[in-house]
């Protein structure tokens, strides 16, 4: 009786010990990319892409090669162990003996394309090839696919770090064309994958020493590629600073009809409409200065003759009716307002004009603000001083004494009496001492939403008062000057109530007029 194999689709099953990868995400990644500049980001993102490419790539080529390399050698092994198995004739029951084992090696020296071991399996009979007649290498799960499936079946397995494909052929009789019986003998082909192993591995290094010379060959396109996104870019920068350095003709060469060539053409669209409004604020600041500068220069010969005449008025005023004296005084009071009016416009003119000279001395301070005090009659109790002795500083007497006389003016009139000033000194940096001088009223302060507009010029903190004792200027020419001696002013109010002005010149400030 002679008993037909069939075997059916083959099962895969995947390898044990496939390699799994863990990647770690990066804990505070905002704070790195500010690290690198965008030279570094784009090679790095150039090399990101290139690397996940040859990466995948290589994975990708290297699965194939393996699956097709593994799949070879199975199915050449399956087919030629189903074509001598159903060559050859057994007569059952079977009985272990020599010449089963006979049988088994005459099919065991035909194996391809490696020699195999072969069993076989009968009720309690066991019978190899080999020297062992059970396998250790077959393993239950393929001994239930032999019983389950007459079509046979086979396994990829891994023992002892040695891969082998083990094959179940279950020997069947056949009972008509489209049906088989059982007969209980399954014979078993153990084949050792030894070679693909090592052409595997081999596969898996050519791969990744393949991969490893793309990315440093991909470099060199980025490098190319950052270069050409980062010229432009430094094209802009430079112009960006050259333009804030006061070159507003500055214009970038356009080449192209990309992004960045519309970029380089808005920037330049931007540069010529900022150069123009440049040019017609300068044109206006100029006209307005000249203005100003050739009207005060044209009032101060008839209000020199207003004065005069008004002094005269004065004098005579006490012999006039009352309604004509109270128009002399109101006259002479308001031509005093116009002139001083006048001199501190032609003041602001010459600081516009960048044309006031700072005439520096080494003068004692406390006794400079004593003399700024008497010049205007300020020695009762409005006004408390506190001035150490001993202070020298080299500072524009003129110009100090109008700071002063400024500050404690406008005090009196917008703040309450009584008036404090206070001198100290003050080290900022060692090395570097700083004249401190505070002028405090006792009044209710300044407002929070005026502090800003405070030293602005005509600037009314009350917008009712729309008359005043002063010109409107008097603290826009304090802060022309303190700055003129390199100093600072500010403005603020004490927590008791009250505003105070500080003043801080350097001690032995340098001439930086002119």
């Amino acid at each position: 009786m002679t008993i037909g194999l069939r075997i059916g689709p083959a099962r895969r099953r995947k390898d044990a010990g496939q390699e799994a990868g863990q990647g770690a995400a990066a804990t505070d990644n905002r704070s790195r990319i500010r690290a690198f500049g965008l030279r570094t980001r784009l090679l790095l993102a150039f090399l990101l892409v290139a690397g996940v490419s040859a990466g995948t790539t290589s994975a990708l080529t290297y699965r194939e090669a393996r699956t097709a390399l593994l799949e070879t050698a199975q199915d050449t092994a399956v087919t030629s162990f189903r074509d001598h198995a159903q060559q050859t004739a057994f007569s059952l029951p079977l009985q272990r003996g020599a010449a089963l084992e006979d049988v088994l090696r005459d099919i065991a020296r035909k194996g391809k394309p490696h020699p195999w071991v072969v069993f076989a399996e009968y009720g309690s009979v066991r019978a190899s090839s080999g020297e062992n007649p059970v396998s250790t290498v077959i393993t239950p799960e393929l001994r239930r696919a032999a019983r389950a499936n007459p079509h046979g079946s086979f396994e990829r397995v891994v023992k002892d770090g040695v891969p082998y494909l083990t094959i179940a052929m279950p020997m069947v009789f056949k009972t008509s064309p489209y049906s088989v019986l059982p007969s209980g003998l399954v014979l078993y082909a153990v084949m050792r994958l030894t070679d693909e192993q090592v052409n595997v591995d081999a596969l898996l290094v050519a791969a990744r020493n393949g991969a490893l010379p793309g990315l440093a060959v991909a470099l060199v396109p980025g490098l190319i590629a950052a270069r050409s996104v980062l010229r432009p870019v430094r094209k802009l920068h430079e112009a960006a600073r050259s333009m804030g350095s006061g070159r507003l003709d500055t214009r970038i060469p356009v080449r192209g009809s990309d992004e960045l060539a519309d970029l380089a053409r808005t920037f330049n669209e931007s540069a010529g409409q900022l150069e123009r409004s440049v040019r017609e604020l300068r044109e206006a600041e100029e006209r307005a200065r000249r203005f100003a500068s050739d009207v005060s220069h044209e009032l101060r010969t008839p209000l020199a003759g207003m004065l005069a005449v008004t002094e005269v008025l004065d004098e005579d005023a006490d012999g006039l009716d009352a309604d004509t004296a109270r128009a002399v005084r109101l006259v002479s009071a308001e031509t005093g307002k116009l002139a001083v009016l006048v001199e501190d416009l032609m003041e602001i003119s010459r600081f516009d004009a960048r044309a006031a000279e700072l005439n520096a001395d080494e003068v004692d301070v406390a006794e400079t603000i004593r003399k700024t005090l008497q010049n205007r009659r300020w020695t009762d109790d409005r006004v408390r001083t506190d001035l150490p002795d001993g202070i020298r500083a080299r500072l524009d007497p003129r110009r100090f004494d109008v700071v002063i006389a400024n500050l404690v003016g406008n005090a009196l009139r917008h703040g309450g009496t009584p008036v404090t000033v206070r001198l100290r000194t003050e080290e900022r940096t060692p090395g570097t001492a700083v004249l401190i001088t505070e002028v405090m009223d006792s009044g209710p302060g300044i407002r929070p939403e005026s502090l800003p507009h405070i030293f602005d010029r005509f600037y009314k903190a009350d917008a009712a008062r729309t008359r005043s004792a002063g010109s409107g200027l008097g603290l826009a020419i304090t802060l022309e000057n303190v700055r003129l001696h390199g100093g600072t002013i500010r403005a603020g109010n004490r927590p008791e109530g009250g505003a105070v002005f500080t003043v801080g010149i350097p001690l032995h400030a340098e001439e930086t007029g002119g």
